[in-house]
């Protein structure tokens, strides 16, 4: 019987073989014509679509990255091998089955942890979310960590060792009073001369006082005007323990330590900030706008009236924003819609006042 056989056996293989040899030049062709069609489109990258993608690679994965390199002629075998690759991965993608995961904190909540945080620098998180729970929010400690740390905040022993310029006035606002000096040309006898004005001002209530007008201010000037201040009746400045100013030298030696025998602590600002003493430096934008750059002074009465009849009306006509849009001292008017409509008009209409009489 196995005698039998052989000659079958050889038909079969010569049958194989022809085969084989028939299929490899049908492979040789098409890789060829794909070659030459890809001759005729040049260097334009060609554009598959995702169908295209998925029958490439779901044919190119039954074969070896060395058959591959062989009939491969539009795409390399390795981007190939990446098509399968994402293929499989998209097949095993679950991510269509997760459920969402833990929401984000309210953006209202998130205000409030950041407001808490900024308003009081030495609270720690359990701190923080004990005053959360106060309000009915429960938030964990590391939830308010990651809170603080996406808006940059620094975590509470940071916090705690800076004290802002702003919080150091909001702390002590009814203790501090600042001062400052401005200058104003008036035309003389000898001609235009300038004179300074040196003006204090109470940062809580915004009442201002005139510490003097001079041509030329001296250590003894500003010695008087510091008895002035601190006098035990009228001082005004009894009521402080703080005073703002920067370094003009007409801030004497003895001039603060004069404060100083009263209690009044000098506070020095630093070189070039105007923006450290705000209330006065306001003070003086609004006393040259409403006023004095709109006059021409012959003598030093005029500036003097100037000045006097402005502060007249800043303190008990004029209303302030820091407060509210209120008077200082407000005058005893009354504020129903009835009655006849008043004025009071200060420097030739320049300052003007509407009121109610009071009933």
């Amino acid at each position: 019987m196995p005698s039998a056989l052989n000659p079958i056996s050889f038909v079969v293989t010569c049958l194989a073989g022809w085969l084989s040899e028939h299929q490899q030049r049908s492979i040789d062709y098409l890789a060829e014509e794909n070659r030459v069609l890809r001759e005729q489109i040049g260097d334009k990258r060609l554009r598959f679509t995702d169908n295209q993608r998925r029958r490439l690679a779901a044919r190119a994965k039954a074969l070896s990255h060395s058959a591959l390199s062989q009939v491969a002629t539009l795409v390399t075998p390795e981007t190939l091998l990446a098509w399968h690759r994402k293929l499989i991965a998209i097949k095993y993608d679950g991510s269509h089955q997760r459920k969402p995961g833990r929401p984000r904190t309210n953006a209202d909540i998130e205000a409030l942890v950041i407001r808490m945080a900024e308003e009081n620098r030495s609270w720690g998180y359990d701190r923080i979310q004990g005053a959360l729970k106060n309000l009915g929010h429960d938030l964990s400690p590391s939830g308010i960590a990651k809170i603080l740390k996406r808006h940059g905040i620094d975590p509470a022993p940071m916090r705690a060792r800076k004290t802002t310029w702003k919080e150091f006035l909001s702390r002590h606002t009814d203790q501090i009073a600042a001062t400052d000096f401005f200058t104003i040309d008036v035309w003389t006898m000898k001609g235009l001369q300038r004179f300074m004005v040196l003006f204090f001002i109470e940062l809580s209530s915004r009442r201002v006082e005139l510490g003097g007008i001079a041509k030329g201010p001296n250590g003894l000037w500003m010695d008087q005007i510091a008895r002035n201040l601190t006098d035990c009746e009228n001082g005004f400045l009894k009521r402080n323990r703080f005073l703002i100013h920067d370094r003009d030298p007409l801030y004497t030696r003895s001039f603060l330590d004069s404060l100083a025998q009263s209690g009044i602590e000098s506070v020095k600002l630093p070189p070039s900030s105007p923006n450290l003493n705000a209330f006065a430096e306001r003070f003086v934008r609004s006393i040259k706008e409403d006023c004095l750059d709109r006059m021409i002074f012959f003598g030093e009465d005029s500036l003097r009236n100037a000045v006097q009849e402005y502060l007249a009306h800043y303190h008990a006509e004029r209303n302030h924003q820091g407060l509210g849009n209120k008077l200082i001292e407000p005058l005893k008017t009354t504020r129903n819609a009835a009655g006849t409509v008043r004025s009071t008009h200060r420097l030739g209409g320049m300052l003007s006042y509407y009121f109610r009489d009071a009933a």
